[in-house]
């Protein structure tokens, strides 16, 4: 199996399909449609009823083989690749029995050192695709939509394991926190699902971040430097002023577990105007709202300063903590935690840093944990993927839905 999930990953990462933000189409890319129209014609190959709607979501169905009233089982992953750093001209790498050492990433001059990232050890011996340290991988989330294409194809090469009715869907926009937003729930028609979007081996996780994204205009006025006295409002001093009022130790590079933070994302302007973007992220819902109500005191606090108001603030809700919605629904933890024992998998269940579709999809009547998929250093040049922990996580569909049908 490992040859061709090696294959498969290799073609789905070279396709471009990386997300815009400030794009309002959905997709927020043409490209992709590329990948999604590649995906839906291997479907059609192998057989299945298909369905791409005009927002760029894929859902497939596999029949049941058995009679069965076990419930329908979905299996999803996102097609879009982080816009956090080039994603063009992807030329993956690969490495034989990872020895432990030090990866260099092609010429770039970047490289994988286990000093500065010691997980990379947890995968000493597997086969491993990394980047060239021009691009990311983009294995988020290809490796998860690898891992349900390998599972259909041995499903459908294998009658004899017995399986209800598996519902699969790729989706775009993920990586801006717009994966759910078209995602129609009743035509989707399963009863729960899991997405194929963690990372290391062993995570089970259904609880995520409650998230939003604050953006911040700053009006200043721009007054000839030699006659500013009393007059120049200097927007990048403006900007300044806010960031220093935020708490300096609550940003991802000083957070772990469940404590939030505050991320300036982007920066720019001039004396004129400037603007800022922050996300804001945290797993107690009450501290949530505690935070962006931190961003609206320091807006009052220097706008008071003025004779005008120069900061204007637009905060806007992304998704919310699903283990609101998860944890009553005890039965989808229960099953990929048997399959894990059964296939010697140590279970992690520590809340994701982050969110995923689930986290969204939870709220809209579909309760969707996330599974690992083997990849790890997303959204950069140190990006990569485990084979060998792929073959495990398609193993774990596998279980999954041969224990859904005992049910």
């Amino acid at each position: 199996m490992k040859e061709q999930i090696i294959e498969r990953l290799s073609r789905y990462v070279k396709i471009n399909t990386q997300s815009d933000p400030n794009s309002e189409t959905t997709p927020s890319t043409e490209r992709q449609w590329d990948l999604l129209r590649l995906l839906e014609s291997e479907l059609k190959a192998m057989g299945l009823d298909t369905d791409l709607d005009r927002h760029g979501y894929l859902f497939a169905t596999l029949e049941a083989n058995i009679e069965t009233d076990a419930p329908t089982i979905g299996f999803l992953a996102h097609v879009d690749t982080s816009p956090d750093f080039n994603a063009a001209n992807v030329n993956p790498q690969m490495i034989d029995n990872y020895d432990g050492g030090v990866i260099t990433l092609g010429t770039s001059g970047r490289e994988i050192n286990p000093e500065v990232f010691p997980d990379i050890l947890k995968v000493k011996g597997h086969t491993l695709m990394t980047t060239d340290g021009t691009s990311l991988l983009g294995a988020d989330d290809k490796a998860g939509v690898v891992e349900i294409m390998e599972a259909l194809q041995y499903l459908i090469a294998h009658p004899e394991i017995k399986h209800g009715r598996i519902r699969v869907g790729f989706t775009p926009d993920e990586e801006i926190g717009r994966g759910p937003h078209k995602f129609d729930v009743e035509r989707f028609d399963a009863d729960f699902a899991y997405t194929m979007d963690g990372s290391q081996l062993g995570e089970l996780q259904f609880e995520s971040f409650n998230a939003a994204e604050a953006k911040i205009t700053f009006d200043g006025v721009n007054v000839h430097p030699g006659s500013a006295k009393d007059k120049m409002v200097n927007a990048l001093n403006l900007a300044n002023a806010f960031h220093q009022a935020l708490p300096a130790n609550e940003v991802p590079e000083h957070t772990e577990g469940y404590e939030g933070f505050f991320h300036l994302m982007e920066l720019n302007g001039n004396v004129e105007k400037a603007t800022a973007q922050y996300i804001i992220r945290d797993h107690d819902s009450t501290s949530f709202e505690n935070r962006k109500q931190q961003l609206i005191e320091i807006q009052k606090d220097i706008n008071a300063r003025y004779y005008y108001d120069p900061v204007h603030l637009v905060i806007n809700d992304q998704y919310r903590n699903m283990a609101e919605k998860i944890k009553p629904l005890q039965h989808i933890i229960d099953i990929p935690k048997a399959v894990y024992a059964d296939l010697h998998i140590t279970p992690n269940t520590e809340p994701i840093r982050g969110g995923t579709d689930g986290s969204q999809l939870s709220f809209m009547g579909l309760p969707t944990p996330n599974l690992f998929t083997g990849c790890d250093n997303f959204h950069g040049p140190y990006e990569y993927a485990s084979i060998d922990v792929m073959a495990q996580a398609v193993q774990v569909i596998l279980g999954i839905v041969q224990k859904v049908a005992e049910k």
